[in-house]
């Protein structure tokens, strides 16, 4: 099985996305002994995600752009490059699971057994018939404690670093 990191290169300019956020994926990934790349999909991020932002404020609608940054970026163009890199999965650090529904019998998204962290609520537009190929490793931990904690006890130097809550794109939250 095929193991690696991928960052996005989405938007440079920010809290989220500047050389530090780079420098440490690249670091766990060397840490792990795993491959890293890094894609630039920015003008896809601004078509997709902050034109749309732009469009829905400039209409009286309200915006999410993680709903469409999910929908977009993570889970469309980087499971097209998944496929590409002849890669079956993707995971992502999401509070979220996914499994099979005998009910539905396909693949459902659920919540998290991080309640206060879960995120399955911003993934819902996930396309269904990708969910099989998402594993979400953080899926059944309880807390982020729990987390952080596997992190310092591998050395990786991101085990305190700071959660990422904010519109990635409007890092002093003035729009």
């Amino acid at each position: 099985m095929k193991l690696f990191g991928t960052t996005l290169e989405l938007f440079r300019e920010n809290n989220c996305c500047d050389k530090n956020t780079y420098i440490d994926a690249k670091n766990v990934c060397k840490s792990l002994k795993i491959s890293h790349f890094t894609y630039d999909y920015k003008q896809e991020f601004r078509k997709n995600i902050i034109d749309d932002f732009i469009n829905c404020y400039a209409n009286c609608k309200t915006p999410n752009p993680c709903i469409e940054c999910n929908k977009y970026m993570k889970f469309g163009i980087m499971y097209e490059k998944a496929k590409e890199l002849d890669c079956k999965y993707i995971a992502t650090g999401h509070y979220a699971k996914t499994e099979y529904s005998k009910e539905y019998k396909r693949w459902v998204l659920k919540k998290s057994n991080v309640g206060n962290k879960d995120q399955s609520y911003v993934l819902w537009s996930i396309p269904k018939e990708i969910l099989e190929y998402i594993l979400f490793p953080l899926a059944d931990f309880e807390n982020k404690e729990e987390i952080r904690k596997i992190a310092r006890e591998n050395n990786l130097k991101v085990a305190d670093k700071k959660d990422s809550q904010d519109i990635c794109f409007i890092p002093d939250r003035r729009l």
